[in-house]
This record gives C-alpha cells, sequence and structure tokens, in this order.
C-alpha cells in the first residue's frame, strides 16, 4: 500500500497547468477500480440465482436497488459540489463501495444482498460527478479525450469483472468476492492523492467567475437535454438487457457453462471499453453529433440480427455492437456540458444518473419479461431500441454551441 501512495505521490504532485495526463490517467484508473466493483454483483448473478433460489424479478430488483441509488444521489451530489467542492468525498464513495462489496461476500440472507448492492451505488453516486469534474480540469480544453480516457477506465472495469467472476468467484465461491476489497483499498489511497490535487487546483482558480450563460435560448436547451436524455436511455437499456442477462441468454439457447457465459460478456464488455475510447477522440476531432449518429442508429441492423443468429455469429455482433453503441456517452456527456456551461457537477451527476438508473429500471423490466415471456423476447423487443437514435436530427451544430 505504501508503493501505491508512493507512485501516486510522485504522479499528482505537478504543475496544474494545461493536460494534466498523469490525474486523467489515475481517475481512469480509479473508475476502474469502482466498476470492477461494480460489475462484479452483475457478474456474480448466476452464483447468487443458484445459491438463493432468486428468480429473474429479484434479480432485476438487484440491478434496480444498486442503480437506483446511485441514480438518484448523484444529481443532487453533482448540484451540491458545483457550488461546494468536496475534493476527499472521491475516497469516501471508494468506501462506501469497499464496505458493499464486503457485505455481498458474507450476505446471509436477500435482504442483505439488497443492502450491499444499495452501498456499491452509494459509492458510485459520490464517486462519478466529482470524478468527472477532476477529468474535466485536468483535460486542458481537451474535453472529449479526458471524458472518454475517464471513462473506459469505467469499461475496462465493467469488462473484467465477468472474467474475474469466472475465473474467481465461480471456482472459488461467493466468499471469494471479498478480496476484491484489496482493489477498493488501493483505490481509496489514490483517490485521496487526487483530492489532495483537486484542492490545490480549486483554490488556484478561487475568485475566477465561471460564465454560465448559456449558449441556446432556453426552450432549445431543454429540447435537446430531452433528446440526450432519450438517446441515453435507448443506449443503456440496451446495454442493461445484456449486460444483466446475456449470460442466462447464452446458457439458455445456446447450453454454454457459466464460465463460458461469462468469458462470452467479457468480450462484449471490452468491446464496449474500446468503444468509449475511440468515441472520445473522434468527437474531439470531427465533433460530437456525428459520433452520436453513428453510435446509437448506427448498431441497429446489429441488434436486429443478434436475436437470430447462431453462438459464434452471437459473439462477433456483440462486440460490434458494444464498439458503436458505447462511443457515443462521452460525446452525450461533452455535449451536455457544453450546453450548461458551469455545471460540469450537475451534467456529470444527471447523466451518469441516467445511465445507472434507465438502466436499473430497464434491467427490472425485462426481468419481469424474462419470467414471462421467455429470455429469447427480451433480446428481440431490445433489438428496436437503437432506431431512437434518429431523435439526433434535432441536435445542435458544434458552431451553435461554440458562439
Amino acid at each position: 500500500m505504501a508503493d501505491i501512495q508512493t507512485v501516486s505521490k510522485q504522479m499528482l504532485n505537478r504543475p496544474v497547468a494545461g493536460t494534466t495526463l498523469s490525474v486523467i490517467l489515475a481517475i481512469s484508473l480509479c473508475h476502474f477500480v469502482n466498476d470492477v466493483l461494480q460489475s462484479m454483483l452483475s457478474a456474480i448473478y448466476p452464483v447468487l440465482k443458484t445459491e438463493f433460489a432468486l428468480d429473474y424479478w429479484q434479480i432485476g430488483m438487484l440491478t434496480l436497488i444498486f442503480q437506483c441509488t446511485a441514480s438518484l444521489l448523484q444529481p443532487v451530489v453533482g448540484i451540491y459540489t458545483d457550488k461546494h467542492p468536496l475534493p476527499m468525498s472521491l475516497s469516501l464513495g471508494m468506501t462506501s463501495s469497499f464496505i458493499g462489496v464486503a457485505v455481498l461476500a458474507m450476505a446471509p440472507s436477500y435482504t442483505m444482498l439488497l443492502v450491499g448492492a444499495a452501498l456499491i451505488g452509494i459509492g458510485s453516486s459520490i464517486f462519478h460527478p466529482e470524478a468527472s469534474r477532476v477529468a474535466r480540469m485536468a483535460s486542458g480544453g481537451r474535453f472529449g479525450m479526458a471524458q472518454s480516457v475517464f471513462q473506459v477506465g469505467g469499461n475496462g472495469g465493467q469488462a473484467a469483472g465477468p472474467l474475474l467472476a469466472a475465473f474467481v468467484v465461480v471456482p472459488f465461491g461467493r466468499p471469494s468476492v471479498a478480496w476484491f476489497c484489496v482493489l477498493a483499498a488501493i483505490g481509496i489511497a489514490i483517490l485521496y492523492r487526487v483530492g489532495r490535487w483537486y484542492r490545490d487546483y480549486a483554490r488556484s482558480k478561487a475568485g475566477s467567475v465561471v460564465d454560465r450563460t448559456l449558449p441556446l435560448t432556453r426552450n432549445r436547451t431543454i429540447a435537446v437535454l430531452a433528446v440526450l436524455t432519450i438517446l441515453t436511455f435507448s443506449k443503456n437499456a440496451y446495454m442493461a438487457g445484456i449486460s444483466s442477462y446475456y449470460t442466462f441468454y447464452l446458457i439458455e439457447v445456446f447450453g454454454v457453462s457459466t464460465q463460458t457465459s461469462q468469458i462470452m460478456l467479457f468480450l462484449f464488455l471490452g468491446a464496449v471499453a474500446a468503444g468509449t475510447l475511440l468515441g472520445g477522440f473522434v468527437g474531439d476531432r470531427w465533433g460530437t453529433n456525428g459520433v452520436i449518429w453513428f453510435s446509437v442508429l448506427g448498431a441497429l441492423p446489429f441488434t436486429l440480427a443478434l436475436p437470430h443468429v447462431g453462438l459464434e455469429a452471437a459473439g462477433v455482433l456483440t462486440i460490434i455492437i458494444g464498439l458503436i453503441m458505447a462511443s457515443s456517452f462521452p460525446a452525450i456527456v461533452v455535449t451536455a456540458q457544453e450546453l450548461l456551461p458551469g455545471r460540469v457537477g450537475m451534467v456529470a451527476g444527471i447523466f451518469f444518473g441516467l445511465a445507472f438508473g434507465m438502466g436499473g429500471i430497464a434491467a427490472a423490466g425485462l426481468g419481469i419479461m424474462a419470467d414471462v415471456k421467455g429470455i429469447r423476447a427480451v433480446y428481440a423487443m431490445c433489438a428496436w431500441l437503437p432506431a431512437l437514435g434518429i431523435l439526433a436530427v434535432f441536435l445542435p451544430k458544434r458552431r451553435e454551441l461554440q458562439r
């Protein structure tokens, strides 16, 4: 632990100017840790289903509790910290996730599983708005790059969760989830150093005036935010269907083992990580609108084909879908931040909160559908969600946001 603190101190004790890549990488690494802990919940669903004899709706409720605690609290945290920055809250959020993972490992009942899920959600709600703010602070104006590097850490964590579950939790049982508390402890140490950099940055900017003038009219701003919200819903509802039920779909339809299904889920989530990184860089270079268009609507042919193909083709299609769909989120966040200047925490809280909350609501609804109509019906219905991408036609041009 001392070595981790020494390295992070060397990385973060640098001048607060330009693009501070070391800070972006540090916050991305902690995003990786945060999302490994989060994804551990969904990754061990098959284990929990067997051990506690859960129905699909109970699986959906676990996802709902986790994501709604994050969804409801994130905007509140973001709005508050826009006015009252809390640099040291980053390590506090990771501490909540640490406790949540420990509860999941030792929970004697379904009720305690819900408590563990809620604690992880609370940790996420504290982490995301402030971590997104730090990424923007350290960006040096390269906002898409900073958001994509920050987010790819989270996507990498989501991808690693199922793989770690396949090779650690499945062979050694649910108590082995507690081993991941070590990762949380490392994250707490690094985030303590990031918090100190954040505090110094805030002090260096004390007294500066932030221009909060809206680049568009109030009504137009509300309309564009509504479009971004719908696009976020279409993406995250589909992603929730994959993340929560893809392993069950593969096991039921193709008869694969639990480990094989989790490896397949890892491939999908790995593609999501790659797509997120690519989307940020492309958005900085050619604009966010094109990325959003391609990311949401461009996935439609592949989502429509997925329920009708064999195992190998399904693996290929989910990789393509993950790569395309994930590229939009950095662009959506940057667009919203440009729509609402000076409200970075609120935007991050709303859109990361929307991502969690909409995913949770979708997961619960899809769980009920799976119980009633079967797991195949879930993917047949979800396949049409990317069609909502046509609404991107209402997004403003980049030059309108830069006035």
